[in-house]
């Protein structure tokens, strides 16, 4: 029983200098940021689809509007934002098939395999964002 005066039989949660700082911490901590810009991110790459469906024809006046995003879109601030929503949509990915296979099937629960995967994570983001750039810079 609990109320005023009583104490609380339950245990608490331990305080976070408690935990030790490990590869699934980060990885959950990174799915929850990845995921919340990828909502963002998604209202740039949404404008540039509408941009391009306003593309001129040829001899027409260039849109404002289309301007506007193909400035964002090729400067070198909006080729950083587009190089890392394409990491954080590689790591979105990879960690949602991670979750897929802990609420299935149930593999991967081991500390090491769960450490070695988001570790692989990280690294799958990061290598495919990078070829995905140079793929598109060289096309």
């Amino acid at each position: 029983m609990s109320g005023p005066g009583l104490t609380d039989p339950r245990p608490l949660s331990p305080h976070l200098q408690i935990w030790k700082f490990h590869a699934t911490m980060v990885a959950s901590i990174t799915h929850r940021v990845t995921g919340s810009a990828l909502y963002f991110g998604s209202f740039l790459i949404a404008a540039w689809i509408v941009a391009l469906g306003l593309t001129p024809a040829a001899g027409e006046d260039v849109p404002a509007f289309y301007a506007a995003i193909e400035a964002v879109i090729t400067s070198p601030f909006g080729q950083i934002i587009l190089v890392l929503w394409a990491a954080a949509v590689l790591y979105h990915f990879a960690n949602g098939i991670r979750h897929l296979l802990w609420d299935g099937p149930a593999i991967g629960f081991d500390p090491k395999v769960a450490s070695a995967w988001s570790v692989f994570n990280f690294i799958f983001a990061g290598v495919g964002a990078i070829a995905l750039w140079a793929a598109a810079t060289l096309l």
